[in-house]
């Protein structure tokens, strides 16, 4: 069975680095963020990684998971709610105790996505990948980030309904501020690969996923049975993979799906969906495109591509262990995500 945690109005939200925390120079984001966070009713608790960064960590391996696993076992925090991703989350994995995590949301993406595998895949409990706290500090958010409060507060039983995104945005504009942060001005169109071209496609399963840069790690080590969890925790219910690319070429992406599959992780699967993705650079004249329809042919499940997932916002919150039904036509998408244990 799956654990979900919920999310009450006024509730206390913990702010830890397990990867990569906020230089001094930044400080003022993670400040706003914060202020965010307590004008919409939050009691927001920073601990002292979320202030420094040095050698691409926030402090030693140590520390860090010193410090996670202190508000993962605080009963007053109800989310843990990392400042952004990184790059070594990796390094924190074999000094947390996951047998004495407490039950609480984990939100966010990229580093992160590989802290939120790992506990949804050793404990069972839901995790959520969406929007980072930074990308919160606006004035509002775009319809689409902003459902991360009404996902987290989702009962068990029921379910939560999201559309894919009307704009996105093409780059990065970090000297040109909008009150919503990004710049959303690109159509949003989601794409797919199945048996009949142009057909609507419906897929449905548990959530599993993250941004395969770096939850391709964890492949065979203790931290990524994917088995135990179909038998022990969803009793062999199918799996629908959300993956997404933040730097990887389309031959190391390709690399990294074949291992996936040589070591089961593809077993039982029922569909995939595929980030936009600010990566993706074609090798001698190899696409995304190529990778995906060589996947779809190699495991004959319906892919879906440029969802609103990962490093090209904005993102949906998908949460890991949610049986989750999917449909996509006309280059929209609707997921609707249940909360069944």
């Amino acid at each position: 069975m799956i654990t979900y945690p919920f999310l009450e109005k006024g509730a206390t939200i913990g702010v830890t680095a397990p990867s990569s925390g906020v230089r001094a120079g930044l400080h003022d984001l993670l400040k706003l963020a914060s202020s965010r966070m307590e004008e919409r009713g939050y009691t927001v608790t920073c601990g002292e990684t979320a202030w420094t960064q040095e050698k691409a960590k926030s402090a030693p391996a140590r520390v860090r998971a010193k410090e996670l696993q202190d508000m993962m076992s605080d009963e007053r925090i109800s989310l843990v709610f990392p400042p952004w991703g990184g790059e070594l989350l990796i390094e924190l994995l074999e000094y947390i105790d996951f047998a004495k995590l407490g039950n609480k949301w984990v939100l966010g993406y990229s580093d992160t996505s590989l802290l939120l595998l790992v506990v949804t895949l050793k404990r069972g409990i839901a995790t959520a990948h969406g929007t980072n706290l930074i990308d919160l500090r606006g004035e509002f958010s775009d319809a689409t980030t902003a459902m991360w409060e009404k996902v987290l507060s989702t009962e068990v039983g029921s379910y939560i309904v999201q559309q894919s995104s009307e704009l996105y945005q093409k780059k990065w504009q970090h000297d040109n501020p909008t009150p919503c942060v990004f710049h959303l001005t690109e159509q949003t169109e989601w794409k797919t690969i199945t048996a009949e071209a142009h057909a609507p496609v419906k897929i449905e399963g548990r959530l599993l996923g993250g941004c395969i840069d770096v939850i391709r790690h964890i492949i065979g080590t203790p931290y990524g049975d994917v088995r135990h969890f179909q038998d022990h925790f969803i009793q062999g219910e199918p799996i629908v993979w959300f993956l997404e690319n933040c730097e990887l070429s389309t031959a190391d992406l390709r690399r990294s799906l074949v291992q996936m599959k040589l070591a089961g992780w593809f077993a039982n699967c029922s569909g995939i969906l595929f980030g936009r993705s600010p990566a993706n650079m074609p090798v001698d004249g190899y696409t995304a495109e190529d990778v995906y329809q060589e996947l779809f042919s190699e495991l004959q499940v319906p892919i879906a591509y440029d969802i609103d997932c990962g490093h090209v916002p904005p993102q949906m919150t998908l949460v890991n262990g949610a049986y989750a039904k999917i449909e996509v036509e006309a280059g929209k998408g609707v997921i609707t995500q249940h909360f069944k244990p």
